[in-house]
């Protein structure tokens, strides 16, 4: 199997579509709350495209050999530039952001994901970027382990509390 990382194109947006729902369906089994029907899909790729127009971002793909197909994309991450809170020395502002990873099912624990993380550090670094982050869902401890394989180290903690007896 070979991995090959390259900025999405519009002929990749249906897989795309298909990916987003196959990162709400995983997601919502451990938060309960996504939206998991292909209207949601939709809306979440719309929602990364204008994060990543509004900050020079890109979205990468992960394409596989041996996918039933000459190369089949199994795997996205979007990339977004942006600027930390003014409270941090501006030297530290400035960072990359990984707001989507998510690999087809079928494909996980290959390095795909490793393969996209990396593609990104490069891009921000050739960009002058110094430090990339990534969030993580608290009990996605599958995704935090893999992340802290790549070299990621904790940051902060954000907590959230229901209102309203839920």
């Amino acid at each position: 199997m070979t991995v090959t990382t390259r900025e999405a194109e519009p002929g990749d947006r249906e897989r795309l579509i298909d990916l987003f729902q196959a990162l709400n369906s995983y997601e919502d089994a451990l938060t309960g709350d996504r939206r998991c029907d292909r209207a949601g899909a939709e809306d979440s790729l719309a929602n990364a495209e204008a994060r990543m127009a509004e900050t020079q971002g890109v979205c990468l793909v992960a394409e596989v050999d041996g996918a039933g197909e000459d190369r089949a994309v199994v795997g996205l991450l979007t990339l977004t530039f942006e600027e930390g809170a003014i409270y941090l020395r501006p030297e530290a502002r400035p960072h990359a952001h990984i707001c989507d990873l998510v690999v087809d099912g079928a494909w996980r624990r290959r390095g795909i994901g490793a393969a996209l993380m990396t593609a990104a550090e490069k891009i921000a670094a050739r960009r002058g970027y110094r430090q990339v982050t990534i969030g993580v869902l608290a009990s996605n401890e599958t995704a935090e382990a893999a992340y802290l394989r790549q070299g990621f180290q904790p940051l902060g903690v954000r907590l959230v509390k229901k209102l309203g007896g839920e």
